[in-house]
Parts: C-alpha cells; sequence; structure tokens
C-alpha cells in the first residue's frame, strides 16, 4: 500500500513539473500599462524593452472639388441674367448658350460666364455645351404666333431637357409660367408648348427635375439701352395679391390674381433648385416661390 501511494505521488510530481516548464517556456503575454511584452526573460540583465517605433504618416495634399458648372439656357435674356448672376455670386461656375457665342453685353457678370456658341433647335450643337455640366436652368421662352411660340417656349427646351439626360446631367431647373385662366387660351402656343416641356422634363427628370411657375415676373428689364422699372408696378401689386392666395381658386377670374414676383427671387430659387441635391422635384408655384427665396 505504501508503495503504490509513493508511486502515485511521483507521478503527479512530475506531471507537475513538466507542465510548469512548458508555461515557463510558453510566450505569454502581460499588460505593462504602456505596452505588451512577452513574458520571456532576455538574456541580458540589463536590456530594457524599446517602445514600438510609429512613423509619422505623411500628409496627402488633396484637391479640393471643383464648383458645380451651371448651364443657364436664356442667359442673356431677362430671367437668366439675373441666374447667371446668382450663381456667380454663390461661386458657381457659370455657362450659357448663344447662338452667336457672347451676347454683347457690357455688364462685368457676362465676362465672367463662359459662353457656347450653339441653338436649342438643332440638337446636335447641344452636345458640347452639356460636357462636365452638373446642372441646367432654362429660362428660355418668348412670344409671338402660336406656332413660334410653341417652337420656343416647348420644342427648343424639350430639346435640352433630352440632350442634359443624354449627357447625364443630375438636375434640370425650368422657368415655366403660371396659369392665368383665360389667358392660356389667347396664348395658347404658349402655354401649349410650356406644358409639353414640362411633361418632358417629368418623364426624363423624375428625381432631379424642378418646374418654376412664376406669374408676372417683375424688375429692372433691359431692353436695348433702355431700362424698364417693371418693380414699380409689380412690387406693390406683390405685397398685396400675395395674401389673397384663396381667390386664385374663383373660376375665370381666380388666376388673374396671382401674385407677381420679383426677379431676384426667381433667380435664387432657381440656383438653390438645380445646386442643392435634396431640394424636391416637381412643380413650385409663385406661393412656393416666394417662400423658398426668404429661406437662407
Amino acid at each position: 500500500m505504501r508503495s503504490a501511494v509513493a508511486r502515485l505521488i511521483r507521478s503527479s510530481s512530475s506531471s507537475t513539473s513538466a507542465n510548469t516548464s512548458h508555461l515557463s517556456s510558453s510566450p505569454v503575454l502581460l499588460n505593462t500599462g504602456n505596452a505588451f511584452f512577452s513574458s520571456a526573460i532576455p538574456s541580458d540583465p540589463k536590456h530594457i524593452e524599446e517602445p514600438f517605433k510609429v512613423e509619422e504618416a505623411e500628409t496627402v495634399k488633396v484637391k479640393p472639388p471643383s464648383p458645380d458648372k451651371l448651364l443657364v439656357l436664356g442667359g442673356s435674356g431677362f430671367v437668366g441674367s439675373h441666374v447667371c448672376k446668382e450663381a456667380l455670386d454663390k461661386g458657381f461656375v457659370v455657362s450659357s448658350l448663344n447662338r452667336s457665342g457672347k451676347p454683347s453685353l457690357s455688364e462685368s457678370w457676362a465676362d465672367k460666364v463662359i459662353w457656347n456658341q450653339g441653338n436649342l433647335l438643332e440638337p446636335a450643337s447641344l452636345k458640347d455645351a452639356m460636357d462636365d455640366v452638373s446642372a441646367v436652368i432654362s429660362c428660355v421662352g418668348g412670344f409671338g404666333s402660336n406656332s413660334f411660340m410653341y417652337k420656343i417656349n416647348g420644342t427648343a427646351n424639350i430639346n435640352a431637357i433630352r440632350a442634359a439626360a443624354e449627357k447625364g446631367v443630375t438636375r434640370f431647373v425650368y422657368v415655366s409660367a403660371a396659369d392665368f385662366g383665360l389667358v392660356n387660351y389667347l396664348l395658347k402656343g404658349y402655354y401649349d408648348g410650356k406644358r409639353a416641356a414640362e411633361a418632358e422634363l417629368l418623364s426624363k427628370f423624375t428625381y432631379g427635375g424642378v418646374i418654376l411657375r412664376p406669374g408676372f415676373i417683375h424688375g429692372t428689364r433691359r431692353v436695348g439701352s433702355v431700362k424698364i422699372p417693371l418693380g414699380v408696378v409689380g412690387a406693390p401689386m406683390e405685397m398685396v395679391l400675395q395674401n389673397v392666395k384663396p381667390l386664385t381658386r374663383l373660376p375665370l377670374v381666380g388666376p388673374l390674381l396671382t401674385p407677381p414676383v420679383s426677379v431676384t427671387s426667381v433667380a435664387k430659387v432657381a440656383v438653390r433648385a438645380a445646386t442643392d441635391p435634396v431640394f424636391p422635384p416637381g412643380i413650385v408655384d409663385v406661393h412656393g416661390i416666394m417662400r423658398y427665396s426668404e429661406q437662407k
């Protein structure tokens, strides 16, 4: 019995010794507070573990993104010129399209615009003007015979919308016009063209198409060398009619009470709609234009 117990004690002692030897040689990591070191003791008792050396990363200079490039159609007109100035003031690159290239404008803002030569009624001439463009704002419109008005307000804008879609432009803003009831029938070609262009825009730019429908647009309008202060009439009318919105729903005469809106308000909202990715797509009426223009 005694010999059996002695053999058991010797066996247990031998096993414990082997396990202890195995653990002492294992690279167990200990936390010293600053870094992790192996439990293995170096042969040199004066040896001191050095902390890890971290190389300082090289500073990489990243070129800031270039500002958005906006193409303003009808940029030399009453509304279009204000849109160009608003976009330039916001720091955007602005280009425009004109049948003869740069127009004969003596104002300083015109020198900052990239003028392309092209014709909206000739779709092939639009392709180069759409290069590197992030958004298009069309202020194209005109009056005349019904056939002429449909061509300028409808066909010309439809060509621009299709060309922009083919080039991958992400946003398109179209300055259209509010309904004026009986006036729509008197200017049938004008309104038929506007609505045809609107339908094309909503089909091609479902998520990036914005239609502005202002009524009478007032401001200082240049006709040749003469400046016409439309604001003298438009501003007081805007102050009065902007508070009678329910009356605009009256049959026949209601639309005639649509309040005027300043050209600077239209320009401000057009540029914002073209450059703000969260600006909701769809139709913005006169009251919406005035509301957005008051926001900072």
